[in-house]
């Protein structure tokens, strides 16, 4: 778990802060991946259930290799996060021009490969497109108090101020998978529902009133005994980790997502460089 949950002072952090992609590290299946683009695609390829070989080795008419980042059987699909990636994408193409490969990047690159828009698949043959997009700004935040007595040095009541990003996977829909200022309105009122509210695992539920919870455990610091307000606790079904949270924020958005999403990844940043990232599928009845 991160360090972070170690210290009582997130009040000393601003609430604003860049995070670069340099000062991070992505992991998918103990593979070290370059970029958030990149590992959006191991999380879609693994949610999907698809094995996938990471820097293949794609062999050119030339004689020479070049890494691709991705295959998945005998398909190949390259990250495009730089000018270099544009002209490498691009050679491969004119190479082999029959290659079953795809370009997923960001929409800065879009002018220089005319498939790609945003984070999205091209399928030539049907003309299905998959985006993804993301949501990060500094507004996206909550506050929030909480307890973890199975982890000694947070089981105490303590509090963070979490940023959160927010990717949206679906298929895309008049070249969109949807708007930006609507989907940061569904996120903003979803994380006003848990802002400024004490996190508690539901077991440690002892009885409620019309207006209180009462909580009480045992931990490495002692025995605990809460009556805490119901308007300013937000029971969990579980640990009230940085892990679980997101899996709630998805829980919460999914129903308020178009009918075109498919699934939904949430990051938050419990202080600088560390937090968690979920993505779940979102099926609509």
């Amino acid at each position: 778990m991160s360090s972070s949950r170690n210290s009582g002072r997130q009040d000393l952090m601003p609430k604003e802060r860049v995070v670069l992609d340099s000062d991070l590290r992505y992991l998918d299946r103990d593979r070290l991946l370059r970029s958030r683009a990149e590992l959006s695609v191991a999380k879609m390829l693994s949610f999907l259930r698809q094995d996938y070989e990471y820097d293949a080795n794609l062999q050119l008419p030339d004689g020479k290799s070049m890494k691709i980042d991705f295959k998945v059987g005998n398909r190949y699909i390259e990250v495009i996060d730089s000018e270099a990636d544009v002209a490498r994408f691009k050679h491969v193409c004119e190479l082999l021009p029959g290659l079953d490969i795809i370009a997923v990047g960001h929409s800065k690159y879009a002018s220089k490969i005319d498939e790609m828009d945003s984070l999205f698949f091209f399928d030539s043959a049907d003309k299905m497109q998959t985006g993804s997009i993301f949501i990060e700004d500094p507004s996206l935040s909550f506050d929030y108090a909480h307890i973890l007595p199975l982890v000694e040095k947070c089981s105490v009541l303590h509090g963070h101020t979490s940023t959160v990003m927010v990717e949206i996977i679906g298929s895309m829909k008049n070249n969109l998978v949807i708007d930006f200022g609507e989907a940061k309105r569904i996120i903003k009122d979803t994380l006003n529902a848990i802002d400024h509210k004490f996190f508690i695992n539901k077991k440690y539920l002892r009885k409620e009133d019309r207006e209180h919870y009462f909580v009480a455990f045992d931990g490495p610091k002692g025995h605990f005994s809460l009556q805490l307000p119901k308007m300013t606790t937000y029971v969990l079904y579980g640990e009230a980790t940085v892990e679980n949270l997101s899996s709630e924020i998805i829980r919460l958005l999914a129903p308020k997502m178009p009918a075109n999403v498919q699934a939904l990844g949430v990051y938050i940043y419990e202080g600088v460089n560390k937090g968690a990232h979920i993505i779940a599928g979102v099926k609509k009845d």
